[in-house]
């Protein structure tokens, strides 16, 4: 209703400014991408148009509350927001305060949301791996002794070959991971490496356009959802772009300073991207291999192409080493050996087929083909549209202005190319990464998602500078609007997602580590009684890595069979029994303990699921 006395003047600036198929572009992007696919199609054909409206909606009141700001304000306002952005005046000084501001914000608010959010302790299997994995690393192992009884010990992700126990994910990040676990600082990590990605993107992007969008961009990161729970977490991808970064920037300084290190140290880099995520590896190293040859830069000399490859080939050498010494085989990695037992040959492969994907109710269809590919795009998509920048108008608008504006140049190509180069290879790889994190496996694109935003802004500013009549200060009520969505962001959705949604997230929680201390554990075997996952993951990562060590071991009570198994294997240890939290709904809940073997043996026995359903 607001709206309406402006709708005229608003419909004639759209045509003056834009083709008629580039609006209908625009909406198409802003509509399709505020509501994911579901299985029940009626269910989605609800949920688009009700969502594109509340979009709409949102689009039109903000709109209405920056028109509304009087022109004295704003003249007031102007050279703070243009003091914050850069975007007023060409600055010189190499040490930009506002960057430094926005690393030491992303490194403080990343430890907080792990601390008070994710109580310093994993949520998802892949994280209870790569800890417990960083762990054994850090004690100078490279695999574990097998369990005395593995049935009660094995995890998600973990193999064995009946003398060795292993995680089979990557080594990469949980070698970085360590290094945290070595000091005692292991959820530190992710934040840290947060705050010098900020850094480093700024230090990229100062060089492929200017201060101004690189300074903008670094705020837009520290206040991005997508970005700042990915540093609260213990997953890899943080650590992943972080090398990324590093690789671009190798490049960049050894093509203006003609030192042919800073290319060796980019190699390095890429094939640390591959010891982390060797998919994203693989992308990295073609574009980066593409890019040093002459293709959307200058080319370097032989010598340090040379370099470069030699950097990539030392850490592609780790990386055959660790695969032969884990399956035999350098080119058989261990993660897709434990998907071929586990779930069958070729179950976790790339490619097309209806021998793919390991049966999960996230996976849309059966096997792998292109339809799965469509739908996997979609939930990804609409996860940026939601977890970017967390604005209650989509995070995508900007973005899409400015692919359908037709004014790419200069360094958007090589964006364009790595967005697109994430894209099209995940296009052919089952699983979309599900809801955890966003679109975690798309996570390298974030930095082109940004830039693209950053652009599409600087297109839609330009228009509005270049029209005689409007109003004045145009840019200013533009960044108005824009810091007025990121401040609704930080004060409503993070705070919202950090305690709805991560809190506890999946049923898992820390309170074993409470519960040992108050009842005093000790030197025994502990019963977890529920699922794998969340109750006994969730109390696995505090297992000694001695099976025989002076602490309480966890065990998982699966079935009569393997609690009789354990109760021979721990004889001699007091024995406590414990209710997981799907079973209690709440925390761990002590059900009996202190008691012997013996008693433990004629115990109650562990539910099954349908029975802990039930009740």
């Amino acid at each position: 209703v607001g709206f309406g006395r402006h709708r005229h003047s608003v419909k004639t600036w759209c045509l003056r400014n834009f083709n008629v198929w580039q609006l209908g572009g625009i909406g198409l992007a802003f509509a399709f991408t505020s509501a994911t696919v579901s299985r029940e199609v009626g269910l989605y054909l609800q949920e688009l148009p009700l969502a594109a409206f509340i979009q709409t909606i949102n689009l039109l009141n903000l709109g209405l509350a920056v028109w509304a700001i009087p022109e004295l304000d704003l003249s007031q306002w102007k050279p703070l927001l243009e003091k914050l952005t850069g975007w007023g005046k060409t600055e010189t000084d190499r040490f930009d305060r506002i960057v430094i501001v926005a690393v030491i914000w992303v490194v403080v608010l990343g430890a907080a949301l792990n601390v008070l959010s994710y109580q310093r302790h994993p949520h998802i299997t892949d994280e209870v791996s790569y800890l417990y994995h960083a762990r054994y690393l850090a004690a100078g192992m490279l695999t574990m002794p097998m369990p005395p009884v593995l049935e009660g010990f094995n995890l998600n992700l973990f193999d064995s070959d009946g003398a060795r126990w292993f995680c089979s994910p990557p080594p990469g990040w949980p070698m970085v991971l360590s290094v945290g676990v070595f000091l005692g600082v292991a959820w530190l990590v992710n934040p840290l490496l947060a705050g010098l990605n900020v850094f480093l993107a700024y230090l990229v992007l100062r060089e492929l356009y200017d201060r101004r969008l690189a300074r903008v961009a670094a705020l837009l990161m520290a206040v991005s959802p997508w970005y700042l729970f990915q540093a609260m977490s213990f997953m890899t991808h943080i650590s992943a772009l972080a090398f990324l970064l590093i690789a671009a920037l190798g490049i960049i300084w050894a093509r203006k300073s003609g030192r042919f290190g800073w290319a060796l140290l980019s190699g390095m880099a890429v094939g640390t991207v591959g010891l982390i995520r060797p998919l994203e590896g693989a992308i990295v190293a073609l574009l980066i291999g593409v890019w040093i040859i002459g293709v959307g830069g200058q080319r370097l000399k032989l010598s340090a192409i040379a370099e470069w490859i030699c950097g990539g080939a030392v850490l592609g050498a780790v990386v055959l080493f660790y695969n032969k010494v884990l399956t035999g085989s350098p080119t058989k990695f261990p993660i897709m050996l434990w998907a071929d037992k586990t779930y069958g040959p070729k179950s976790n492969a790339m490619g097309f087929g209806p021998d793919r994907g390991m049966g999960w109710q996230l996976d849309p269809f059966p096997g792998h083909g292109p339809l799965d590919a469509l739908v996997n795009s979609n939930l990804n998509i609409t996860a940026i549209n939601t977890e970017l920048f967390g604005w209650s108008i989509g995070s995508i608008l900007l973005i899409a202005l400015f692919l359908f504006s037709r004014k790419l140049h200069g360094s958007d190509w090589l964006m364009l190319a790595l967005a697109g180069a994430v894209y099209t290879a995940h296009f052919f790889y089952w699983f979309s990464g599900g809801p955890d994190f966003g679109a975690r496996y798309w996570f390298l694109m974030i930095l082109p998602c940004i830039v693209m935003t950053i652009r599409g802004f600087q297109i839609l500013s330009g228009k509005f500078t270049r029209d005689p009549g409007e109003s004045t200060f145009p840019k200013t009520r533009l960044l108005a609007m824009v810091a007025a969505m990121c401040l609704l962001t930080m004060t409503n959705f993070v705070p919202w997602r950090a305690v709805d949604k991560y809190y506890h997230y999946l049923q898992m929680r820390p309170d074993i580590r409470s519960l040992a201390e108050k009842s005093n554990f000790g030197k025994s075997l502990v019963l977890i009684r529920g699922e794998e996952f969340p109750d006994f993951a969730s109390a696995a990562i505090y297992n000694p890595l001695d099976w025989r060590a002076d602490q309480p071991v966890y065990a998982f009570d699966k079935n009569n069979d393997v609690r009789a198994k354990l109760l021979q294997a721990y004889s001699d240890r007091p024995i406590w029994i414990v209710n997981g939290p799907s079973v209690t709904k709440e925390g761990y809940k002590i059900v009996e303990g202190p008691i012997s073997a013996q008693q433990a043996l004629t115990f109650a026995p562990q539910l099954t699921r349908q029975e802990s359903l039930f009740r």
